[in-house]
């Protein structure tokens, strides 16, 4: 799935649940390191590798609940799960190998 889906509860334990890896990604509309963030991981999941990791997208500014409920101090977070775990995380990183290192995470 090369598209990031806006963040839900449900949607979130289904996957997980399932065992799917999850990407989920901490965003602001107005953060400029989200938006390069944005595009790196579009592009990566985008890879066979990487193809059956589900992205989702919380809004920092409006699902403050779902921010405090990951333990994020702020926008621009990446964290991958793997069979219903964190397995990383990442801050503020805008590099391609560092965001591809995250996502291996997971397998």
């Amino acid at each position: 799935m090369a598209d990031t889906t806006s963040f839900s509860q449900s949607t979130f334990d289904g996957l997980q649940k399932e065992g799917r890896p999850v990407l989920v990604h901490i965003h602001a509309n107005w953060c400029p390191t989200c938006r390069v963030q944005t595009n790196i991981i579009s592009s990566l999941l985008k890879e066979d590798d990487f193809k059956n990791i589900t992205s989702l997208r919380v809004d920092f500014d409006n699902q403050k609940d779902v921010v405090r409920a990951f333990k994020a101090s702020q926008q621009s977070t990446l964290i991958i799960f793997s069979n219903g775990k964190e397995v990383g995380r990442n801050i503020g990183n805008t590099s391609s190998s560092g965001i591809e290192k995250l996502l291996r995470k997971a397998p």
